[in-house]
């Protein structure tokens, strides 16, 4: 039997998550020395360090509740490396619950097969490899495309990238559609997403109506924290109209 959380595990996610942590601290230092080296104000540097540190709760927040939804079923070590250094939460959880499908399982307990287990881990690093090969190498293509669309015609350019974010919502929509046909209790994903959907509107109320700005970078995470908690009540209502 094999356990995720296992001491052996924890020591190389911890090994790289600790590379990446200096890498970062290494560029920042970089940039530090850059900036003054320019010329830049001591007091406009720390004022942007801080307004960034305080920034990055938001996308973190995120970050943690994907690490905690995927521990159930892997442990904490591989989604906090997976999400730590490349991962994204979109991302994720439906290439590891489509393995887990393949493999006769899914993510609703401790997967403590060791084959099981590394057909997730493999599917998860394998499928998230393309992005950092096509970015550098047609990602600036693609950028001067957009952008000529935009400057050609602004309204078709905000159209074009409204329907190309929308084609990428609707491919994670078969997860939340795909047990509609097994009754009432088969609605709860649906219903879930829809007081998401809300919260978020409620969000974009605030930035539009409110002008606060800063609720921007928190939309997110109020959102899914938000339909995490009304999943709930959720569930105990369906399940009580149910029967």
């Amino acid at each position: 039997m094999f356990d995720p959380n296992s001491a052996l595990m924890y020591g190389m996610t911890a090994v790289v998550i600790a590379f990446v942590i200096a890498m970062s601290i290494r560029f920042i230092v970089m940039a530090w020395r850059r900036a003054k080296k320019i010329g830049l104000d001591p007091k406009v540097l720390r004022r942007v360090a801080i307004s960034s540190a305080i920034f990055t709760i938001a996308p973190a927040v995120s970050i943690l509740l994907g690490v905690i939804a995927l521990s159930r079923a892997l442990g904490f070590p591989l989604p906090w490396l997976r999400l730590s250094v490349i991962g994204a939460l979109t991302y994720e959880t439906p290439a590891a619950a489509s393995a887990a499908s393949a493999m006769g399982t899914d993510l609703s307990n401790l997967i403590t097969d060791p084959v099981t287990f590394a057909a997730i881990a493999w599917v998860m690093t394998l499928g998230i490899i393309p992005g950092p090969v096509l970015v550098p190498t047609i990602g600036k293509k693609i950028e001067n495309g957009v952008m000529r669309i935009r400057q050609k015609d602004e309204k078709w350019g905000s159209l074009f990238m409204t329907a190309l974010f929308l084609g990428m919502i609707s491919a994670f929509l078969g997860m939340i559609f795909a047990t509609v046909s097994e009754g009432l209790r088969g609605w709860i994903p649906c219903f879930v997403m829809i007081a998401s959907a809300l919260l978020m509107c409620v969000c974009a109320i605030f930035v539009k109506v409110l002008h606060w700005k800063w609720m921007e970078d928190y939309a997110l995470p109020i959102s899914m924290l938000g339909g995490m908690a009304l999943s709930i009540p959720i569930t105990n209502l369906v399940n009580m109209i149910a029967g």
